[in-house]
C-alpha cells in the first residue's frame, strides 16, 4: 500500500516495550541543533509544506491565547470522499473508515502548516537533563532519574514515545472549565459541565519532599457543575507515575448520597464518569495510565494530516448545536494541518485484558501529544477513532488539548471534550494546596 511507504524507518524501529537503551552523549547534542529542544526534527520536508521549526510562537501573557490568529487563512484544499484516494498515504486507517461511513458529510480541510508548540526555558532544560538520564524502569512500567516531564526527548522504541505523550507539560497548575458531550446517534446531546483542577507536584504552594512525591505524576479533581441531577458529583484522582507498582488513588463523590469512595476500577478500560460508555479510562487526554497492559511497537515517523492551532473549536461566540451533529462534529470548526508524527502501535499482551485488542497512535513530534488513535476490537476490527485539537497556549508556553473526538463505528455515535464556551476555560498559575487534593477536600466541594 501507498500508506506504508510513507513511513520513515527510523533505528531500533521493531522493538517492543522490552527494549531499554541508553541515549548517548552525542544524541543529546542534537537538541538545538539538529533536532528542536524537545526532540523533533528542525528541518522541514523536501517539499516545502512542513515548515522548518523557528522557535514556535514567543510567550506572551498579555495576549488572549483563545484568539484566532490565524482568522484569515482559507484552506489549502478540503479532502472529501470524492477525492481521498490522492491523499491516503497521508491520513490514519481510522480518518480513512470516517470518510467511507460518512461520505456524504465528512470533510478535512486542510490548511497551512504552523509549528506553533514552545515550551519554557525551565521546561526545555529538564528535557534535555531527563534525555541523558532517564531510563525505563526494568519492566517499563515506571521511569527512573525523571524530573517533571518529557523523559524521552530521543526516544529508543515505542513504550519510551508512549511515557512522553503521558509524562509531557501541561502547565503545571491549572482550573479546567470545559464540557463533556456524548452525542447520540440521532444527534441528541446534554453537555456535562466540569470544573477540573490539574497540578503536578512541584507547582503546588506546599510541595511535599521529592522522596514523598517521586511517584506522583499530578493530581486531578473534576467537579460537575451542570445538569442539576450531577451537580456536586466529584472525582478525584492522584496519577502515579509506576501504576503497577502503586496503582492510581482514585476517590468519587456522589452528592446525592454525600458519599466518598474509593474507585480503583476507573483504569484501563472501564467506561468514563461521563461518556456514555463510549470511550475507556485510558482514552481521556487521548492516552493516560499505566502502560502495561501492550506491547508498544515503535514503527518510524510519518506525514500526517492531524488537527492543529484549534482556535475555531474556541470560538465561545459559537453554540455548541452549530459545532456538535449527527455523526460527527461540523467539519467548518475543524482544521486540519501536515506534520510529521510519531507512529506507535500497541498490541495487547496474551496475558492481558482490555477490550481494544490493538491501538495505533500518531504523536506529534513538536509537542509529543497523540493526535490521532485508531482502536481496535478483539476481532481485529477497527472500532473508534480519536482525534486530539491542540493549540498553543502562549501565556505559559505550553501546548495543549482544547478539543477531543472519539467516534464509535458501530453505533453512529460520539463524545467529546469542548473547550471555550464556559467563563475562564483555562486559568493557569492557580495557587493551590496539597490537601485540596483529599478525599476530605472533596466532601467539602460537593455541597450543592
Amino acid at each position: 500500500m501507498k500508506f506504508k511507504k510513507a513511513i520513515i524507518p527510523i533505528l531500533m524501529m521493531g522493538l517492543g516495550s522490552s527494549a531499554i537503551a541508553k541515549v548517548s552523549q552525542q544524541e543529546v547534542n542534537q537538541l538545538g541543533n539538529s533536532l528542536t529542544p524537545v526532540g523533533a526534527q528542525m528541518s522541514g520536508n523536501a517539499e516545502g509544506t512542513i515548515p522548518a521549526y523557528s522557535g514556535g510562537l514567543p510567550q506572551d501573557s498579555a495576549v488572549n491565547f483563545l484568539a484566532d490568529i490565524y482568522a484569515d487563512e482559507k484552506p489549502l484544499f478540503t479532502i472529501t470522499a470524492a477525492n481521498l484516494d490522492q491523499y491516503k498515504d497521508k491520513l490514519s486507517d481510522g480518518q480513512i473508515a470516517m470518510f467511507t461511513k460518512y461520505p456524504n458529510s465528512y470533510r478535512m480541510p486542510i490548511y497551512p502548516t504552523h509549528r506553533t508548540a514552545n515550551y519554557p526555558k525551565q521546561i526545555l532544560d529538564k528535557a534535555k537533563k531527563n534525555a541523558a538520564n532517564t531510563e525505563l524502569s526494568s519492566a517499563g512500567n515506571g521511569l527512573l532519574n525523571f524530573d517533571d516531564t518529557l523523559p524521552f526527548a530521543v526516544p529508543k522504541n515505542g513504550l519510551e514515545v508512549i511515557w512522553n505523550h503521558i509524562a509531557r507539560f501541561r502547565g503545571g497548575s491549572v482550573q479546567l472549565n470545559t464540557a463533556q458531550i456524548a452525542v447520540e446517534d440521532n444527534g441528541a446531546f446534554t453537555p456535562i459541565k466540569i470544573r477540573g483542577q490539574l497540578n503536578s507536584p512541584n507547582y503546588l504552594i506546599d510541595p511535599y519532599s521529592k522522596k514523598k512525591d517521586k511517584n506522583i505524576l499530578f493530581y486531578y479533581t473534576q467537579y460537575v457543575k451542570a445538569p442539576a441531577r450531577y451537580t456536586g458529583n466529584i472525582f478525584l484522582v492522584h496519577e502515579t507515575i509506576d501504576q503497577v507498582k502503586q496503582t492510581r488513588k482514585a476517590w468519587t463523590y456522589n452528592a446525592g448520597q454525600r458519599r466518598v469512595r474509593r474507585a480503583p476500577q476507573i483504569a484501563y478500560d472501564a467506561p468514563t464518569v461521563n461518556g456514555s460508555g463510549m470511550r475507556t479510562s485510558d482514552q481521556m487526554d487521548m492516552y493516560n495510565g499505566a502502560p502495561n497492559k501492550y506491547n508498544w511497537k515503535l514503527v518510524g515517523k510519518q506525514e500526517l494530516y492531524i488537527p492543529y492551532n484549534a482556535y475555531k473549536m474556541v470560538d465561545a461566540n459559537v453554540p455548541y448545536a452549530d459545532i456538535l451533529k449527527t455523526n460527527h462534529i461540523n467539519s467548518d470548526y475543524a482544521r486540519y494541518e501536515l506534520h510529521r508524527v510519531w507512529k506507535v502501535e500497541g498490541t495487547l499482551k496474551d496475558n492481558e485484558r482490555h477490550i481494544y485488542a490493538k491501538r495505533t497512535f500518531y504523536i506529534d513530534e513538536d509537542s509529543w501529544q497523540v493526535s490521532v488513535a485508531d482502536h481496535y476490537d478483539n476481532r481485529g476490527e477497527l472500532w473508534r477513532i480519536s482525534e486530539g485539537h491542540p493549540l498553543q497556549f502562549v501565556g505559559v508556553n505550553t501546548q495543549w488539548l482544547v478539543g477531543t473526538t472519539n467516534y464509535d463505528l458501530f453505533t453512529n455515535k460520539y463524545v467529546v471534550d469542548l473547550f471555550g464556551r464556559e467563563t475562564n476555560p483555562f486559568v493557569f498559575d492557580t495557587q493551590v494546596k496539597r490537601n485540596s487534593f483529599s478525599a476530605s477536600a472533596i466532601r467539602r466541594m460537593g455541597k450543592r
